[in-house]
């Protein structure tokens, strides 16, 4: 029956069921099974032994004896009151009885519960079970269910009416699935169990005494016990996979020892399954290499990426958050950055618990294998950071309560976690558990590797990495990057060796006093950039100059202004003060960005030479360097005037005193509305615009993207936004400036080349706008570009394809 006809029959339309029953003929047993659209959706299960009365048991009782008619019968009365009449089925736990007195009280307790006898009619039973699948699979349960899985609206479901195959005999009979493959990874491997008299899916019971297929070590198998059959399942099971070109769990019976296949389904997968099985059905060419990329789902990728909880293991969950970067990892809770470095000192996983992260955490959360966070977005810095280095983390824990100073957190059902007890983090699903559950290991195997090469063969935009440290890109060109899009230098600086200089910097009142300061810090940042360019071996490398405001790398606390002043030597007073006037009511709109580089010009050229020192350096042992150099927080021309002629005057001086000539492309950071709208006077100036979608959507929307977790689920919900706009990119809003960016400013430079550094920058639907807006490529964290790579190549084929 299609979709059209069982929609018919949930609204009351009934087929005639006598025309339905005519091809069977008297005396037949049907099954009734589902055909979903798509397996992955649910829906009912399948209804045996439907036409079973009392007339055809006694005949069966003739045919096959009285146990097995019973037991046929028997199934049906309890698959019928359960599943059609909606009966409890606490009612049938207590008939112990086999047989024909088991039989007995089940059709006594179906007829005290029901209040009407069971129904003899084959062709009443038929349209009950016919008319209670179609509702079951458009009841509001089923509907939420499937929408949660990402089914459409108007998802269909098919029926199968069907002559039954008893599983149930004198000779050889049984039941039982065979699948050609693992779940789990997608190897070759038979899988499947086999059950003697039995039927439908009684073999995979857990207190089923089923026999292996295939001979196995551990006990009896299909195989040994009847070879021939074994063989013609193998046989049937290839072909399916061959003519419905996919790999398939077939349900099949044995009835006197003949093989009957009864269904066929697309066989549950995990995503490694899914990758290997794609790979494999384009290399037999039983599909296109096409087709197999577009039959993996881009963000499952995250699953062969990084460590997963085991779907199977229970949860004990403290909390939910917000999955801000996937994978799952277990430690200890520690409070601050010094003690998940004390802890990885001594081999101890550790999970670092903040009320957010801020830049000084960078050390604290390298040495952990996990953050939590009681504040923070989707674009926090606790989220950009960990997404980056491939650290699962949970932001927005918001149900949880902190308490730092005791050094607590306290969960809504009162448990309370203390420094050192072990928690698991699961950045993929947003749960924060108790305990230690098993976990599934990462893999990338040559599956893998084979999807991303084909991806990379039909994709027609570039892919780049986010990568602040040798550790970030060496991942980024692992996982197959372009190059770096996007290097936040503000990163280096706080390393302990390098805080020191970078303080006494921001301290000095005098030019040539801060360019002292940054000459202990130029080695440092040359030393940074050189390794980072002969990692990446001549691919383009984007480095944002200092972005962060001042304040940032000064302590905030009387403990740290006392280390500060001993450092330096200086009076507490001093300190405190110098403290206190570098604060700023809103600092991400203060004093950062292209502002820094034009107030305190000192900085920006020790990046630029130490930039150019880094190119001739990594130029000489391999490729050509071209550095990209980025202005951050540009909203005005003469902003991106004052910087470039200090760059071109850095770049002059480095080829004067060494001899080496270099190149080298400028470029600006759309973070401002304003550089948006004024693209068409700024792109004459630069090389390239780089949208850096988080600070673009915040300014946008005037939302703070660490706090906007506090009241994003309740807007999503309310209809107020449709998506958190710093999860998915808002392209009305956030993507028309985008776009009038792009327009203005091609048309000043038609060689202009565009890209987005933000966050969305992984986003399939972020990546169909950029292409559509002639973007010429995106970036992203290093462990988001496999599945960038293979979402650029679906859009390409989706375009080719029409």
């Amino acid at each position: 029956m299609s979709f059209s006809a069982v929609h018919g029959i949930a609204s009351g339309q009934l087929p005639d069921m006598n025309l339905l029953l005519e091809p069977f003929g008297e005396g037949q047993l049907l099954c009734v099974r589902p055909s979903s659209q798509d397996p992955d959706w649910g829906g009912p299960g399948a209804v045996l032994n439907i036409g079973m009365n009392d007339a055809v048991y006694v005949d069966f009782c003739d045919a096959l004896g009285q146990d097995a008619a019973a037991q046929l019968y028997l199934r049906f009365v309890q698959s019928y009151a359960i599943h059609v009449a909606r009966l409890d089925p606490d009612l049938f736990e207590d008939i112990g009885a086999d047989g024909q007195e088991g039989l007995s009280a089940a059709l006594k307790a179906y007829e005290d519960e029901a209040e009407e006898s069971f129904p003899q009619e084959p062709a009443v039973q038929l349209a009950a079970v016919l008319r209670s699948m179609a509702r079951a699979w458009e009841g509001t349960t089923a509907r939420l269910l499937r929408q949660a899985k990402g089914a459409p609206a108007d998802a269909g479901l098919g029926l199968v009416v069907q002559q039954m195959v008893f599983g149930i005999g004198s000779g050889e009979s049984g039941s039982g699935v065979i699948q050609l493959v693992n779940s789990s990874s997608g190897e070759p491997q038979i899988t499947g169990r086999y059950l003697s008299q039995s039927q439908g899916r009684d073999a995979l019971a857990k207190d089923a005494e089923a026999l292996f297929l295939e001979a196995d070590a551990r006990g009896p198998s299909l195989e040994e016990l009847a070879p021939t059959a074994f063989s013609e399942l193998q046989d049937y099971t290839a072909l399916m996979r061959v003519k419905l070109r996919e790999e398939m769990q077939a349900e099949f019976a044995i009835e006197n020892g003949k093989v009957h296949l009864l269904d066929g389904v697309r066989i549950a997968r995990s995503a490694r399954a899914a990758v290997r099985i794609a790979v494999d059905l384009a290399k037999d060419q039983i599909i296109s290499r096409e087709e197999a990329l577009m039959r993996v789902e881009p963000r499952a990728l995250n699953e062969l990426l990084h460590r997963q909880v085991d779907p199977t293991a229970q949860r004990d969950r403290i909390a939910t958050g917000v999955a801000a970067s996937p994978g799952a990892a277990t430690g200890r809770i520690v409070f601050s950055s010094s003690e998940a470095q004390a802890s990885a000192a001594r081999g101890e996983a550790c999970v670092l618990v903040r009320r957010e992260t801020a830049p000084e955490d960078i050390r604290g959360m390298h040495a952990a294998v996990a953050v939590l966070t009681e504040r923070g977005g989707m674009t926090s810095h606790a989220a950009v950071i960990g997404r980056g280095m491939g650290l699962p983390c949970v932001v927005g824990a918001l149900s949880l309560t902190f308490n730092l100073p005791k050094r607590t957190v306290t969960s809504e059902d009162g448990r309370v976690f203390r420094e050192g007890d072990i928690i698991t983090i699961d950045g993929t699903s947003g749960d924060v558990l108790a305990g230690e559950p098993a976990m599934l290991e990462a893999a990338q195997d040559d599956a893998f590797q084979e999807l991303m090469d084909w991806s990379d063969a039909v994709r027609d935009i570039g892919v780049r990495a986010n990568a602040d440290t040798p550790t970030d890109a060496a991942t980024a060109r692992n996982f197959g990057a372009e190059g770096i899009g996007l290097c936040r230098t503000e990163h280096m600086f706080f390393e302990a060796d390098r805080l020191t200089p970078m303080r006494e910097m921001i301290f000095a009142d005098k030019p040539k006093d801060r360019r002292a300061a940054l000459d202990r810090l130029l080695p440092m940042q040359r030393d940074d950039f050189t390794e980072l360019f002969r990692i990446m071996q001549g691919k383009p490398v984007c480095i944002r100059l200092l972005d962060p405001p001042l304040h940032e790398f000064l302590p905030h606390d009387k403990a740290g202004c006392r280390e500060l002043a001993e450092a330096l030597d200086l009076p507490l007073s001093d300190v405190t003060r110098r403290v206190e006037a570098l604060s700023e009511y809103n600092p991400m709109l203060g004093m950062r960005g292209v502002r820094l580089g034009v107030t305190v010009p000192e900085i920006y050229d020790m990046q630029a030479r130490a930039i150019f020192e880094a190119t001739i350096a990594a130029s000489r042992d391999g490729e050509a360097v071209v550095p990209e150099i980025m202005i951050p927080l540009v909203s005005a021309k003469r902003e991106v005037e004052l910087v470039k002629s200090r760059v071109d005057a850095v770049a002059t001086a480095v080829r004067a005193e060494t001899g080496q000539d270099f190149e080298y492309r400028l470029g600006v950071m759309v973070e401002t509305p304003r550089a948006a709208l004024r693209a068409e006077e700024i792109a004459p100036h630069v090389s390239f615009l780089s949208f850096g979608t988080n600070d673009l959507t915040q300014m946008t929307y005037g939302l703070s993207r660490d706090d906007a977790g506090r009241f994003m689920s309740a807007y999503v919900q309310l209809g107020v936004y449709p998506e958190d706009p710093f999860h998915t990119l808002d392209t009305d809003g956030v993507g028309e400036l985008l776009q009038m960016g792009a327009e203005r400013g091609r048309k000043a430079s038609s060689e202009l080349v565009l890209s987005i550094c933000g966050e969305h920058g992984g986003n399939p639907e972020s990546i169909a706008f950029c292409r559509n807006a002639g973007f010429n490529y995106v970036s992203c964290s290093s462990f988001r570009v496999p599945v960038a790579r293979l979402a650029a190549a679906q859009l390409a084929i989706k375009d080719k394809i029409g």
